[in-house]
């Protein structure tokens, strides 16, 4: 009986039940009940759901949505609290993207790099001509990696379990994957910022754990737009914890990694971010159908609900395939997404949105 009287009213549950109402109806209607006078002209108001509302506030769960009467009882049943935005190719309940924060034994361990898997890596050649547009030099867009430690099985030797799938080799993690991007963006006209720091050093070096990942991170955002105030986008890489038929795709013959657009909603800048994402979305799957598996927002029960997205309207989490996706399908999917970005940066640049 816990779960349906819990009376645990956080200000994310009490925020999460009445954003689906009209605050200002919902004050004026309490106001009313001292004051006929606010409410003669709006008989509207008797229409507000208060039991419903007080139902909700008092239990944390929602009369039409079966997940929440499960998500405290059942293990697990609470990843699927992570509400779809915008639903890409083969996107459900089901496939939903998951944030696994391994203990610091495990992201610390040193693991031998798959070396064969690195020699196939292939030499991008450089384009002879300059691009067409650039940003003379200035850094308009930060990359960075909350999780740098999260990698790929193909990449490590040995390594089978999807729970290990962690190195501090920048080779084979996703601060690798944020190399990519940074070449291509600078390629194309856009500068980069990259941030190549090893994340579970420092959390180590001050005893903190995975959980305090995003704590740590959030200081390396605040101090590159402090000292450069250029910078525009802030892009923090991750990698997913599916397994390949989910994070990877097959478009006009080429294998990519798939994307997910992950926005967090316990955040001022939350409508702004997610208007970023489903643009952003919406272009990668105009040009290159079934790259991004969609739009994800996640509030504080799925995590950390913020990802430093406060400190920008043009802050994006972006997931770049599974455990199992290997270098040839990472670096197709960062080619086809600094094309997709370039493409928008200069169109939102042009329309003087910056």
């Amino acid at each position: 009986m816990t779960t349906f009287f819990s009376m645990s009213m956080s200000s994310d549950s009490v925020g999460t039940v009445l954003e689906k109402s009209d605050l200002n109806k919902l004050f004026l209607y309490f106001y009313g009940v001292e004051n006929k006078y606010y409410t003669q002209d709006n008989p509207e108001l008797n229409d507000i759901p208060l039991t419903k509302i007080g139902f909700q506030l008092a239990t944390n769960l929602k009369v039409n949505d079966v997940r929440t009467f499960f998500a405290r009882e059942v293990p697990g049943f609470s990843d699927f609290n992570t509400k779809i935005q915008v639903a890409g190719q083969g996107t459900d309940i089901t496939t939903l993207p998951i944030e696994s924060s391994p203990p610091m034994d495990v992201i610390l361990k040193e693991r031998q790099i798959a070396q064969n898997a690195l020699n196939g890596k292939k030499t991008k050649e450089k384009s002879t001509l300059p691009p067409t547009q650039t940003t003379n030099g200035k850094k308009v867009v930060y990359i960075y990696h909350s999780h740098s430690y999260e990698s790929y099985l193909p990449l490590l030797q040995g390594v089978s379990n999807p729970n290990d799938a962690t190195s501090s080799n920048n080779s084979v993690n996703v601060v690798g994957v944020g190399d990519m991007l940074a070449a291509d963006l600078d390629a194309n006209g856009i500068g980069t910022e990259h941030s190549t720091i090893n994340v579970a050093q420092k959390l180590q070096e001050r005893g903190w754990t995975a959980n305090n990942a995003y704590q740590y991170s959030r200081e390396l955002v605040k101090e590159a737009m402090a000292s450069d105030q250029d910078l525009k986008f802030m892009i923090d890489i991750h990698r997913d914890s599916l397994r390949k038929n989910k994070t990877t795709t097959s478009i006009n013959g080429k294998s990519y990694a798939r994307l997910d657009f992950i926005v967090g909603e316990a955040n001022p800048n939350f409508k702004q971010n997610l208007e970023l994402a489903k643009q952003l979305h919406a272009a990668v799957e105009k040009k290159y159908p079934g790259l991004s598996r969609g739009v994800f927002s996640k509030d504080k029960s799925m995590g950390n609900a913020v990802y430093n997205q406060d400190l920008s309207p043009r802050a994006i989490l972006i997931e770049v395939g599974g455990v199992d996706n290997n270098l040839e399908e990472l670096q197709n999917a960062m080619d086809a997404f600094a094309d997709v970005f370039s493409e928008y940066y200069w169109q939102m640049k042009g329309a003087g949105q910056f």
